[in-house]
């Protein structure tokens, strides 16, 4: 899968009137974020990037099925109670948006400048102001939803200073191995959950 950066976005046509297309198209400019900086040219709807929240500057995929999807970098932290004895493991449940109410790994986005690693600590702090300990990475999942591809990091973790304060999910359960599948879970955090299992 290759990842590139909209460098631009220019106008590709004036309409839907002289060229028969049912919404007016826009040329995307493409850099590709590997070593190469290859640059390439995309025609697409104005349509498509208005509902898919897609504008200059944002990084994108195009997937194999050939679907072009706006790219999000996340992490997530699989909390333990204990990371070298594993028993429970800490879940949320959204408490917002399409997939309010479903199971997640607490988390979030990747800032400019930040490892992985450091992200996760600053998420966490944010959405639950406990300090954690960052272990090893247990997965990189890739998942494309809707209307955005999601790579998403996962770290096992350990809290190593306060306490787990809900500042934005409706609800958090700690589960055992036998209790994974009694909650509802995001389809990308399904994946982690997969891989846990066989693990422990």
């Amino acid at each position: 899968m290759e990842i590139y950066i909209i460098k631009s976005i220019t106008e590709a046509d004036y309409g839907c009137e002289e060229t028969g297309r049912e919404s007016p198209m826009a040329l995307m400019r493409l850099e590709s974020c590997s070593a190469d900086k290859e640059v390439k040219y995309q025609e697409i709807s104005e349509a498509y990037l208005a509902s898919h929240k897609i504008s200059e500057g944002d990084k994108i995929c195009i997937t194999e099925s050939g679907d072009l999807l706006k790219y999000v970098r996340v992490v997530a932290a699989v909390i333990c109670d204990n990371i070298n004895e594993k028993k429970k493991i800490f879940a949320t449940a959204r408490g917002y948006g399409e997939y309010k109410g479903w199971w997640e790994f607490p988390g979030g986005k990747i800032e400019s400048g930040e490892t992985a690693e450091q992200a996760l600590t600053r998420e966490i702090r944010e959405e639950l102001t406990a300090e954690i300990e960052v272990g090893d990475l247990i997965s990189t999942v890739e998942y494309d939803y809707p209307d955005f591809h999601l790579s998403m990091d996962c770290f096992y973790a350990e809290v190593k200073s306060g306490q787990l304060v809900l500042k934005e999910a409706m609800e958090a359960k700690w589960l055992s191995l036998e209790e994974l599948d009694d909650v509802k879970w995001l389809p990308a955090d399904m994946e982690v959950v997969d891989v846990i299992k066989k693990e422990w």
